[in-house]
Order: structure tokens, then C-alpha cells, then sequence
């Protein structure tokens, strides 16, 4: 999750005839700065290493806002350099670097420090830097789409700490090669808390250690690649409970961490993990993470797909905090949040963008999970109408696709527009088995790893059978929705694609007397076929997001 949800104000603007479609012309270009680039690019500082692990021993003081700790970062060299990047945010302040025991030179450059590495880097080696650092991070004041750290307290005065940080960085909090394209093989959460807390981080439980000062560390493990805004330090009076699930590839751990006077409600509410995981393993294969378990964690915002520890924050109620994005009533079926945010296991923690740009391949997809997951259990019309449903969500405002090497993500649009456009596509492949196996096989093909937009469409592409170029470039890097613009004379009907990129080729079904027919419109293009007696006019299948107009 990272834009906020404005499909119930948009779907208002539709019900009362509102235009709410700016041009995305007329669209005032970004701005971007040096930071911009040192935070969205493969600097030469990044590219020499590859991260190998994380070791991350952080103290939380709740009392005074602070963290402080230390990152071990483990990697290793890909060819000769002496300079590294590591990304840290003000007022969060690196206080010492060290290698092989020896202090080093590092100089700051807003949100990046740039270590001047004393030991020779010899391509192959393995080598581990210290980073030393602490302060008080950036407070969320909008979690979880503002980043930062969100310091409440719970009903009994007790603290209740959570951090949040996707697209504004993990370097709020914590220092790290603060870019998507690389992520660590494993990583150690050690987190150090008042006596009367829990912490709940990534991974599995590996140890908790007391202390005489009044506080204990909780020693966390993960056994898999993760991203950057995936790890996350949860805060509070927590109590657990826990189940197995049959799955797949066996028995998935699946633990739950809640506000003590929330447990009878959550144990209500979450029996839909279970059915979450049955769904999706179904369409998508698979868990990815089994080896770390699966934990959904209560916390002071709405929620967020960090890996092997989802948050959740909808109040215990089905739909998003109890509202139907769809506005069809499907969409109070089920609680938002966990099925969304568990989505993200699959596309964004498993299939990871390499660049913001790329974000449509974690929200695109995720959005259409939660169709999947209605037709799973309610059948194929109701998940086609809940998602037909959400278009009523989309701005047209600019393409999908942000800006490459900036760290720049493209329209919210990604959520419903892009869950759309999958929908549109299953359509053209007419084969759901075949679909199903395609989805499958995405995350097969892609396991942990980091991937591009063009992967994606590549291989999508090479499985229907069917070269997407045109398909892509209209949904993700263009604005307009595509118009089947058709004329009648006699019994001839004559047909193209307007509103649309070059060489837009979309199958589309559309009823004619009562049947239905396929048609291979292309952009610009008249052709022509015959209609069936008494046929006067045509109506396009509603599950093509596309229009239709008559001319004369």
C-alpha cells in the first residue's frame, strides 16, 4: 500500500456527473533534485557491492522518540572501489563507521553518507561494514503514506510504536542501501524495548534476551530476501496467538501479535488468513515465505505489506474500515486489509519492482488479487462485478508509470486502473486455466527476486501468445481509455479502435442480437463484417476496460 484511497471520493464525482479527468497534458512535470537521483539511481557507489546481509541491533526508547544501533552490513564485491553509499535520513544521523576494526572517513550528502573505504575491495571477497547511528526518525504524520515512525499509546497508556516507510525510505529509521534493485539474502532484527513491550519484526522468534537495566531484546531472523520498506519494528502490549495452515508446500507457521483487549476480536477476525492463503496459493502458488512464517500485526495505522509480519490496522471490520471500494457490496465480504496486504506477499515482497517507477507490478496486481479472492469464494460474476466495480476509482490524471531513476512512482491509477487492466487481459486470453497458470507461473519465474516492468511484459507476452507491446504502452504508459468507435449501414458494421496508442490491436466481445461476437479492431483503421439479421446495435462486454461509441 502507498497511495491513499480515493475511489469513494471519486465515485461520489461519478454518481453526481462530475468531471474529475484532468488531461495529463496539462499536468505540471515534476521537478526532480540531486537527491532525487542519489536516492532513485544505481549510483557507482552502489553498484561495485551486492548486498549480502543485514545484521540490525536497534534500541527503541519510547519515552524520548529516539532509536539507536548499529547495521552490520555483509556484502559482497562485484569489482574495485573504495567509496560506498549508505542512506540515512535527517535528523537520523550516522555517528561512526568502522571496517575490520579501523574508524572511517564518511562524508554526508543530505540523505546519502559516502564511506571512504580503507581495506582493499578485491572483487569475490565477502566484507562487512559497521554503521553506527541514532536519533529521533522522522514522526508519519499520515502512516502509513507519509513515512516515518507513528508514536501512539494504546486505551491503557501503554506505548504503541510502529514504523512505516514505503517510497520515503527505510532510511528514515534505519541505514541501508536505501535502493529497491538489491536486497539482502537474509537479515537479524535484534530490537531492544522497555520491559513491559513486545517487539514484532520480520521473520521468525529466534530468542529473547533480558536485561538488568529494564529491558529485553527480541532477536529476529529472516531466511529470505527482503526489501527495504518490508522490515519493520511493531511496538506494544502485544498478546499472541497462532495457528497452522495446510498449504502447498506444507504446514505454514501463522502467528498473530494484538492489542490485549482486541484478542477475542481478533481471533474472530483473522480466521481469514486462512482462507486468504487458500485463495491465493490457488491463483498465485504457492507462499513464498515459508521458512519465515507468516504474522499479521496489529498497529496504530491502517496496515502495510511488510514481509512475514503484515500490519493491520482496520478495526476489526470487514471492507476498507468498513466502506466497499467497489460500491457493489462485495467488497464487504471481506476485511480489506488483510486480504490486500497479504496480497503483497506475492506481488512485492516475492516480485519486487527494481525501480519506483515500476510500483504498477506491486499495486496493479495486488488490487486484481482481491477480484481473484471474491471470485474464489463467491464466483466468477461477483469477483468480475467487484472489480468492474473499483473503476469508479480511477483519475485518468497521468500514466501508471512514474520516472525512472528518481525514485518516482506513476499514478495511483496503479490500483484500480492497473487491477483492470489484468481483469481486461484474462478476458483477451479466454482461458482461465491458462491465466491461472500464467499468474502461477510469474511468481515461479520471478521468486525473490527484483524484476522490471519489461520482465513483466515479456513474459506475460510469450505465455498468451501475443505481442502486448501496444496493450501495455495504452494501460500503463497512456491516460486515455480506449473507445471502440463502430457505424452500422445496412447489415455492414465497420469498426476500429479510437482514443488510443498506435498500433492498439485489443480483441474485444461485444453482444450483437443477443450473441456474442469477437472483433479485431485496430487503432485507426476501419474494417468491416457483417452483422446478423435484425442487428441494430452492439454493446461491448462489460469486462473490457474500454468504451464504446457510435458514429455517424
Amino acid at each position: 500500500m502507498r497511495k491513499p484511497f480515493s475511489a469513494l471520493a471519486l465515485g461520489l464525482s461519478a454518481v453526481l456527473g462530475l468531471v474529475t479527468l484532468p488531461s495529463a497534458l496539462a499536468q505540471k512535470a515534476p521537478t526532480f533534485t540531486r537527491q532525487d537521483t542519489l536516492r532513485g539511481s544505481i549510483t557507482p557507489e552502489r553498484a561495485w557491492w551486492d548486498l549480502v546481509q543485514y545484521d540490525l541491533r536497534l534500541k527503541v526508547n519510547p519515552q524520548d522518540s529516539t532509536m539507536n544501533g548499529v547495521n552490520l552490513v555483509r556484502y559482497k564485491v562485484l569489482k574495485p572501489h573504495q567509496t560506498m553509499q549508505i542512506d540515512l535520513q535527517p535528523p537520523m544521523r550516522i555517528e561512526r563507521v568502522r571496517q575490520n576494526g579501523q574508524d572511517l572517513a564518511v562524508k554526508q550528502d543530505g540523505n546519502a553518507w559516502f564511506i571512504q573505504l580503507q581495506a582493499k575491495q578485491t572483487p569475490g571477497t565477502l566484507q562487512t561494514v559497521e554503521v553506527i547511528y541514532g536519533g529521533k526518525p522522522q514522526v508519519s504524520t499520515n502512516p502509513p503514506w507519509s513515512g516515518g515512525v507513528t508514536w501512539k499509546k494504546d486505551s491503557n497508556g501503554l506505548p504503541f510504536v510502529a514504523t512505516s516507510c514505503q517510497g520515503d525510505g527505510a532510511s528514515l529509521w534505519w541505514p541501508c542501501k536505501d535502493h529497491m534493485y538489491d536486497e539482502p539474502d537474509s537479515m537479524m532484527i535484534r530490537v531492544t524495548v522497555p520491559q513491559n513491550l513486545v517487539d514484532v519484526s520480520n521473520g521468525r522468534l529466534r530468542q529473547v534476551e533480558q536485561h538488568e537495566d529494564g529491558t529485553k531484546t527480541y532477536h529476529w531472523a529472516v531466511t529470505n530476501p527482503i526489501n527495504n520498506y518490508g522490515v519493520n519494528v511493531n511496538l506494544g502490549d502485544y498478546v499472541h496467538f497462532s495457528e497452522t495452515y495446510a498449504g502447498e508446500k506444507g504446514n505454514l507457521d501463522c502467528s498473530y501479535y494484538v492489542l490485549r483487549e482486541n484478542l477475542d476480536k481478533a481471533k474472530e477476525q483473522f480466521k481469514q488468513v486462512p482462507q486468504m492463503l487458500k485463495a491465493f496459493e490457488h491463483w498465485f502458488g504457492p507462499y513464498p515465505f515459508y521458512e519465515d512464517g507468516f504474522k499479521l500485526v496489529e498497529v496504530p495505522y491502517l496496515g502495510m505489506e511488510h514481509q512475514s509480519s503484515v500490519t493491520y490496522g482496520n478495526k476489526y471490520q470487514n471492507g476498507y474500515l468498513g466502506r466497499d471500494l467497489s460500491g457493489t457490496g462485495w467488497g464487504l465480504k471481506f476485511d480489506f486489509i488483510i486480504i490486500h496486504e497479504s496480497g503483497h506477499e506475492w506481488f512485492a515482497n516475492n516480485i519486487t519492482y527494481k525501480d519506483a517507477a515500476d510500483m504498477w507490478i506491486h499495486e496493479s496486481f495486488t488490487n486484481y488479487s482481491e477480484n481473484l479472492f471474491v471470485e474464489y469464494y463467491h464466483g466468477k460474476k461477483a469477483g468480475s462485478e467487484y472489480v468492474i466495480g473499483t473503476r469508479r476509482g480511477i483519475r485518468s490524471d497521468r500514466p501508471i508509470i512514474g520516472t525512472y531513476n528518481v525514485n518516482h512512482s506513476g499514478s495511483g491509477d496503479m490500483y484500480s486502473k492497473g487491477g483492470n487492466m489484468l481483469h481486461t487481459l484474462r478476458q483477451v486470453v479466454n482461458d482461465d486455466e491458462k491465466w491461472r497458470k500464467i499468474l502461477r507461473g510469474l511468481n515461479k519465474e520471478f521468486y525473490h527476486q527484483t524484476v522490471t516492468t519489461a520482465q513483466i511484459e515479456k513474459y506475460i507476452s510469450q505465455k498468451t501468445g501475443r505481442d502486448l507491446t501496444s496493450f501495455f504502452n495504452q494501460y500503463l504508459r497512456d491516460v486515455r481509455i480506449p473507445v471502440l468507435e463502430y457505424k452500422v449501414d445496412g447489415n455492414t458494421l465497420a469498426y476500429r479502435w479510437g482514443n488510443s496508442v498506435k498500433g492498439f490491436n485489443l480483441p474485444v466481445k461485444v453482444m450483437v442480437a443477443g450473441k456474442e461476437q469477437w472483433l479485431q479492431p485496430v487503432a485507426g483503421t476501419w474494417k468491416k463484417t457483417k452483422l446478423p439479421a435484425g442487428a441494430e446495435d452492439l454493446q461491448v462486454d462489460p469486462n473490457f476496460y474500454v468504451t464504446q461509441q457510435r458514429v455517424p
